[in-house]
């Protein structure tokens, strides 16, 4: 199979979708490889590591999209990118359809075959292909919660950590999967007071025994959560319900309980945002304030720290992409469950039952694309 990596171009996006060392896995399965020139520059790759992974460099995107029977991104396609998109192309990345209907409208038309890697989902319910950006975006929402909380940034002045004879910041983290984890487990090193909340009680139970005790786990409520704020210093989003909107546990009017300063990360903001006050913002402009709380709503965190994340995607990315460039996406599909629930588009039908119902479309049955004459 032909396979195109792009330069991603939505703003302030650094990561690539391929090491020069996937690359090089790729080509040895004997598939061919089209990457767009400087598309690794971001994460530290350059042209010539591609090169001597066996890939063809070439100067323009539209030759990779052309060309390519298979996309290997790691953002969604943004609108410069949507008329290359073409009937029967496997676009394998990022997608977060339910948070937009025009990219979800304009993948349908383009008659292109979208897999997310958001929504590949193992029979343990874990998402193998999302769970290395959550790990580093959780990390990433500590941090920058933390810097957003000095007072030149318009923060309340407070140390997470605190010093002796002086209380540590306290952390509030809504959602206890692979985010909320990793977020509790930074704030919790660096000495904070931690509360982490959840509905699932057999998930507190799990995080009461591994986590530190300056970390504990709260049923989440409605009440709770409006209890919870009113002192809490840094609020952490961590929602997730995969290839579906994530729901609103922080309303408008909650804010009006928080102090000035407070800070909010909000890492849903990609599926629209746990908090309701929460918007999309880049890395060049993160920040803004609703009610006197600063609220950080970057939808690609993991790509402020593109090194990392690229390696650790393509770690996770690359078996995928080798079944479907060996396979191709039927058959591969039809032999890994787990990658099956990765399909949200097929060739204008939406596959996926978190975007249909977001948009109020109807959903096409699997079995109806996968066991088609194309497999016999």
């Amino acid at each position: 199979m032909l396979i195109g990596v792009p330069r991603e171009i939505k703003s302030d996006e650094y990561r690539v979708a391929l090491t020069p060392a996937g690359a090089e896995d790729l080509t040895r399965a004997g598939h061919s490889l089209v990457v767009e020139r400087g598309a690794g520059e971001g994460s530290g790759f350059t042209d010539d590591f591609y090169r001597r992974a066996g890939a063809r460099v070439v100067d323009s995107a539209d030759e990779v999209w052309s060309e390519a029977e298979m996309i290997l991104k790691v953002k969604e396609p943004i609108a410069a990118e949507w008329p290359r998109m073409r009937p029967g192309q496997i676009i394998f990345t990022y997608f977060h359809f339910a948070a937009s209907e025009e990219l979800t409208r304009a993948v349908l038309e383009s008659g292109a075959v979208a897999i997310a890697y958001e929504t590949v989902e193992l029979a343990s319910g874990e998402l193998p292909l999302l769970t290395p950006m959550s790990e580093v975006a959780g990390r990433m929402a500590v941090q920058e919660g933390a810097k957003y909380l000095e007072k030149p940034q318009g923060g309340l002045g407070v140390l997470l950590g605190g010093v002796p004879g002086v209380l540590p910041g306290k952390v509030l983290v809504l959602g206890g999967g692979v985010v909320g984890t990793n977020a509790a487990k930074m704030a919790a090193g660096l000495g904070a007071r931690v509360s982490i909340m959840d509905i699932d009680l057999q998930r507190l139970r799990y995080l009461d025994d591994v986590m530190p005790a300056n970390v504990r786990g709260l049923f989440s409520t409605r009440y709770a959560i409006r209890k919870q704020v009113e002192d809490a210093d840094l609020v952490i989003g961590a929602v997730l319900i995969p290839g579906a909107k994530a729901p609103k546990l922080i309303e408008a009017g909650d804010l009006k309980l928080m102090r000035e300063g407070t800070v909010i990360v909000d890492v849903a903001v990609d599926q629209g945002g746990c908090v309701e006050t929460i918007r999309p913002t880049t890395h060049h402009d993160p920040v803004y304030v609703v009610d006197g709380v600063i609220h950080y709503g970057v939808a690609n965190m993991p790509g402020g720290v593109p090194r990392t994340s690229t390696l650790a995607l393509t770690n996770a990315t690359l078996p995928y992409a080798l079944s479907l460039a060996g396979k191709g996406w039927q058959r591969a599909c039809a032999g890994n469950p787990a990658l099956m629930k990765g399909l949200n588009v097929v060739e204008g039908k939406v596959t996926h039952d978190g975007v249909a119902d977001a948009f109020g479309m109807e959903r096409t049955p699997l079995d109806r694309l996968i066991l088609g004459p194309k497999l016999a």
